[in-house]
């Protein structure tokens, strides 16, 4: 049963935000937080039913020359409630990625969400709907990266900050959002330079606040002193598809030998790229360069961090 009716989940929405939206970043307030899909209860039994292909459950520690990597892990065997302990006392963050398999009722949320924007935005129309719950301990931070559809990110439970940079060069190399769109790199794998803060917009979410970005943004996200519950939202539309396409295409023709590439908005290039992209991914050969992910960690409350290493495996998402 739906507990949120559709119109009624933004709580500050201004006929001018139609007007930005697709075109600048906004900040707005809803009532997700109250919902009974985010209880500690919903959210465990959340992780007891999650399928391995369908989260993540990351940590960091340093790597060569000190420097800070990702690192990927496994839930141990934990139940629920003891994963969401381990969080709020560790030093990790959980991705779970498609909490509609386990309930229909997110999927449902996430419906409502998307029909509400369409009906404030017009002509806007969306498809390819997808949400993630993202369960995180204090101070952990998410480093820059980008996403390849479009992206909202809806604040639950705790505090963050958020810092969103524009969507081109140096901010964003097409060669590098080429690579992730074809999934030869990873989204936090974008390079990084520190001077890119002073050309950032920073944003602090609370319970209740929301940030919608312009498609392929880079971000980077700190977590205050608190656990934090936020929900990620994807999207696609006819322009959000063409420009993916275009960029995967590009990435096919860069990989062999062209350099001097365009992302056309129309025309016959256009189709021609948008034909090349169908058919190497209705193929599948696309999928044999996916860059796998390394399994080094289980999470364990007793164990430092509540990380627990253990030998390596690789997993190749879907």
């Amino acid at each position: 049963m739906r507990d949120i009716s559709v119109g009624n989940i933004l709580s500050n929405w201004l006929p001018h935000h139609a007007e930005l939206f697709g075109r600048h970043s906004l900040h707005l307030q809803h009532n997700l937080h109250q919902s009974r899909l985010f209880t500690d209860e919903a959210l465990a039994r959340l992780l007891e039913t999650a399928d391995r292909n369908d989260y993540h459950v990351n940590t960091r520690s340093a790597g060569p020359e000190g420097k800070l990597r990702r690192r990927e892990g496994d839930f141990g065997g934990l139940s629920g409630m003891e994963l969401l302990q381990a969080v709020a006392k560790g030093d990790i963050w959980i991705n779970l990625r498609a909490p509609q398999v386990a309930d229909p009722a997110y999927g449902e949320l996430l419906e409502d969400m998307y029909r509400e924007f369409e009906m404030r935005v017009p002509g806007l129309k969306t498809f390819r709907l997808k949400t993630t719950i993202l369960i995180s301990s204090p101070n952990v931070y998410v480093p820059y990266h980008a996403d390849v559809p479009g992206q909202m990110l809806w604040q639950i439970h705790g505090r963050k900050r958020v810092w969103v940079y524009p969507a081109n060069e140096p901010f964003l190399p097409q060669p590098a959002l080429e690579k992730l769109i074809l999934g030869e790199l990873h989204e936090t794998d974008m390079p990084f330079r520190q001077w890119f803060d002073d050309h950032a917009e920073v944003c602090d979410l609370e319970p209740g606040n929301m940030l919608y970005w312009p498609l392929n943004c880079p971000h980077r996200v700190e977590n205050h002193d608190s656990v934090n519950v936020s929900v990620t939202t994807e999207h696609y539309t006819r322009e959000i598809r063409n420009a993916y396409a275009i960029n995967y295409a590009n990435g096919l023709l860069r990989k062999a030998g062209l350099a001097r590439l365009h992302r056309q908005e129309g025309g016959p290039a256009m189709l021609a790229k948008l034909g090349l992209a169908a058919a190497v991914k209705f193929s599948g050969l696309g999928n044999r360069t996916r860059k796998p992910y390394r399994i080094d960690f289980s999470v364990d409350p007793s164990a430092p961090n509540c990380v627990r290493d253990i030998e390596s495996y690789e997993m190749r998402k879907a």
